[in-house]
């Protein structure tokens, strides 16, 4: 069995398996020199063999206990028919469109779209380097999905204040989400996906109706995936409570934030438990990323912990850093 599904399925403490969130990324210098050559990021995410490449990339220099595809989440409105492009230090920007086009979509025309990243999972199950390693497949939430395909960028200044006024077309926005997360999540489990984690990385933005817009849609999808046999990992930044949320949606694991009170969570879960280091900490120096990872081991070393950060992984993160944090992880006794 795999060190995270040991975690995951026997609650294991003997280790703590680490992976980090967007580890196949813009801090590896071969990440960059590919990245350079080829400028459309969706297109790049598109290229199996080229993602295949990058996926590995952080498994071959640092051996992580797991890989995560290399991919995106809005590669799902991509797949609906919403036009989707990444612009140089704008972040993401999403076309116009129309409910009727989601609708008249077909899980046929969805796979074809997304079908390069179906064969970038199906080529890394049969990696050598990923042996005893967990692949992981993800989504975004609906949430999040709904609030990048409404607002059109990235929500980090906030949403309009008439953000959610249409409640007819929020409605049928989330019940396409619905479905068509469901397909992706099983094209990939088909494909090879040992793990999914589902990202919501705009939680923190629900103001009310929390029923509609957090549990009952990541509800939904917990039960699929569990329904599939694989274990899945939420990952609802920026809620305020982490502990309601794991007690309604019931993931396999919960991913907590850099925010997160991790002494108090862990008296008050019995689900196994991942992340919580602020990744500015791989900014800082070697003493105090000691002192700071070692308070996050000694807090979950009696409870099933997966070791990663509180969000992704920043793009100036030095290497070196990197091998610091998993020699301080695996030489925790």
């Amino acid at each position: 069995m795999t060190p995270i599904k040991e975690c995951l399925i026997n609650k294991s403490t003997k280790i703590n398996p680490i992976w980090l969130m967007r580890q196949a990324g813009r801090y590896l210098p071969e990440f960059r020199e590919i990245r350079k050559k080829n400028p459309n990021f969706i297109e790049l995410c598109l290229n199996p063999h080229l993602s295949e490449e990058i996926t590995l990339q952080p498994i071959k220099r640092f051996n992580f206990d797991a890989a995560i595809i290399f991919s995106d989440i809005l590669m799902v409105p991509y797949g609906m028919g919403q036009s989707v492009e990444f612009k140089k230090n704008l972040g993401p920007n999403l076309g116009n469109f129309r409910i009727t086009d989601i609708q008249k979509t077909t899980e046929n025309d969805f796979k074809n779209n997304l079908l390069p990243i179906y064969k970038l999972l199906s080529n890394l199950k049969k990696s050598k380097d990923l042996n005893n390693k967990d692949l992981i497949g993800f989504v975004g939430a609906p949430w999040t999905l709904l609030v990048y395909m409404l607002n059109k960028i990235s929500p980090k200044n906030g949403l309009p204040d008439n953000f959610l006024k249409d409640k007819i077309l929020i409605e049928e926005i989330l019940k396409s989400l619905d479905t068509f997360i469901k397909i992706h999540i099983e094209n990939q489990i088909n494909a090879g996906a040992t793990i999914i984690q589902i990202f919501d990385s705009w939680a923190g933005l629900i103001k009310k109706d929390f029923d509609r817009f957090l549990y009952n849609p990541t509800l939904s999808l917990v039960n699929h995936v569990k329904k599939l046999g694989v274990p899945v990992i939420c990952f609802p930044r920026g809620i305020s409570d982490y502990v309601k949320f794991s007690k309604l949606v019931k993931p396999s694991m919960i991913n907590i934030d850099y925010n997160v009170d991790a002494e108090n969570i862990v008296k008050s879960l019995d689900i196994p438990i991942q992340g919580g280091l602020d990744p500015k900490l791989l900014l800082t120096d070697k003493e105090i990323l000691k002192r700071e990872t070692n308070k996050y081991l000694e807090t979950f070393k009696d409870h099933p912990y997966v070791f990663n950060l509180g969000h992704g992984i920043l793009p100036e993160t030095k290497v070196e850093m990197v091998y610091e944090l998993i020699e301080i992880v695996r030489g925790y006794k």
